[in-house]
């Protein structure tokens, strides 16, 4: 993300330069810097971005056109920032200058009011959404626009919303396979996982895409996929082992056994989080011996890994630590390298924890570094070591000490050797603060990618580093 924000900083200058400030060039490239902006999670920048946009004057049909886009940019990423009053002023007057340029009949009048819809759901408006999207719906239905998947999706939240006993999803057995799977991927994204009622939502897409689809279609499974997700999210581990059951049960069926075994993996640890411990131990014996029949070293280090953790959890050490060694000789057999690292640093911890803390660190120091260091795994086993070599058998050392080294060593193995003196970093209410020293007087392609990599790091650090996941 750092380097597409540096990328397009350049071209927006190149813009200026050449087309002059508030030229149809220079809104383009605006517009272009505000996605590569949203996309990092820079909300308020890309607002600015596409106001700036926005306020370009156009020359031509063409620029005018353009114009709608980034109204549209505009309303949108001010409903990703909370600004809802804006965002629906912004979302407003893209529909009347859509209709004014298109006309109510053609497609590009609706591509405004589906978001003006979306938008009017989240502030609860029901009755006014309802409105809007079937406007959109027949617009869209009309011209036979494949993006109708879209807009009966929402038609569908909006109306679940609305709580009648209306049908949800109509109209799909006039639709294109491909269409709706489209309305499938486009609930799914939609689903609030903090909402108990986004199941219901999600129940009813099952059953209208196994009725449409067939029990077997993969737009199916992945909908089944994404029930198990939200039971996740939501607690409800009951729902989310049957969604798995009846994934896995398909994948068997079809004779998929990579994704049968990828739906065990996942079935084991459902139940293992609904607190049948048994059950969860006789899924990873299954799973794998489906990893012996495929043959792949990677993936029966991955079930051993998984199996041996669990083992440790359920008190069964003697055999974790025979899984988890097993784990470790599988990866090594393989070409993958985050495989090998991952199950050295599971098998690392455990022998920390075993107060074993000199065959804790051999292993640590195998799998730490054919690791990328912003692996979430990578920042897990970077702490644990630092407890190991202060000979402590729990505790996971200073997290925030260990991330700042690990975006040290990220920065530093970009940039030439002789160039930093020193680069110290340190978190500070919650972001990194940086001191750098230099040798030489860089030379301007140098200053440049030293920004490039600063940048880089500051947007994989953040996108990338979670939760730690292997609990003391």
């Amino acid at each position: 993300m750092g380097d597409a924000e540096n990328l397009m900083t350049r071209e927006l200058q190149a813009a200026t330069d050449k087309h002059g400030h508030g030229s149809p060039e220079w809104a383009s490239a605006q517009c272009d810097l505000g996605n590569v902006l949203l996309n990092a999670d820079q909300l308020d920048r890309a607002i600015e971005c596409y106001r700036r946009a926005v306020s370009a004057t156009p020359r031509d049909q063409e620029s005018r056109k353009e114009q709608l886009t980034y109204r549209l940019n505009l309303g949108l990423a001010l409903r990703m920032a909370g600004r809802l009053d804006e965002a629906e002023t912004e979302l407003r007057q893209g529909v009347q200058e859509r209709l004014a340029f298109y006309g109510r009949e053609h497609a590009g009048y609706a591509f405004g009011l589906e978001p003006l819809a979306d938008l009017l759901r989240q502030r609860g408006d029901v009755v006014g959404a309802r409105q809007v999207v079937e406007e959109a719906v027949a617009n869209l239905w009309r011209n036979g626009h494949e993006r109708v998947a879209s807009a009966l999706a929402l038609r569908a939240a909006i109306v679940h919303a609305g709580g009648t006993s209306e049908p949800l999803f109509v109209g799909l057995h006039q639709l294109p396979d491909e269409v709706v799977e489209q309305v499938g991927r486009v609930v799914t994204d939609m689903l609030d996982h903090d909402d108990p009622a986004s199941k219901p939502l999600l129940t009813s897409l099952v059953t209208a895409m196994e009725e449409r689809l067939g029990i077997d279609h993969q737009a199916t499974l992945n909908a089944l996929s994404a029930l198990a997700n939200l039971g996740r999210d939501l607690g409800d581990q009951a729902g989310r082992v049957d969604a798995i059951e009846r994934v896995l049960a398909s994948y068997d069926r079809q004779g998929r056994q990579e994704e049968a075994l990828t739906a065990a993996l996942g079935l084991a640890m459902a139940q293992d989080d609904a607190g049948d411990a048994e059950a969860a131990l006789r899924t990873y014996a299954s799973a794998h011996a489906r990893a012996e029949r495929i043959g792949r070293p990677e993936l029966r280090s991955q079930v051993l890994r998984n199996w041996g953790l669990a083992l440790k959890e359920a008190g069964q050490v003697g055999l974790a630590e025979q899984r988890l060694t097993e784990a470790v000789n599988q990866a090594r057999r393989g070409t993958d390298h985050d495989t090998v690292g991952q199950a050295c640093i599971a098998l690392g911890l455990f022998l920390q924890h075993e107060a074993r803390l000199s065959e804790a660190r051999t292993v640590l120091e195998e799998g730490l570094p054919v690791m990328d260091p912003v692996h979430p795994d990578a920042i897990i086993g970077r702490s644990h070591l630092g407890a190991v070599l202060d000979g402590r058998t729990c505790g996971c050392g200073d997290m925030a000490g260990t991330i700042a080294d690990a975006f040290r060593e990220f920065v530093i193995t970009r940039l030439p050797a002789d160039l930093l003196d020193r680069l110290d970093v340190a978190i500070v209410d919650g972001d990194f603060k940086i001191e750098v020293g230099l040798r030489r007087e860089p030379t301007e392609s140098e200053l440049e990618r030293l920004n490039d990599v600063f940048q880089t790091a500051h947007g994989e650090f953040r996108r990338r580093i979670s939760e730690p996941r292997y609990a003391d």
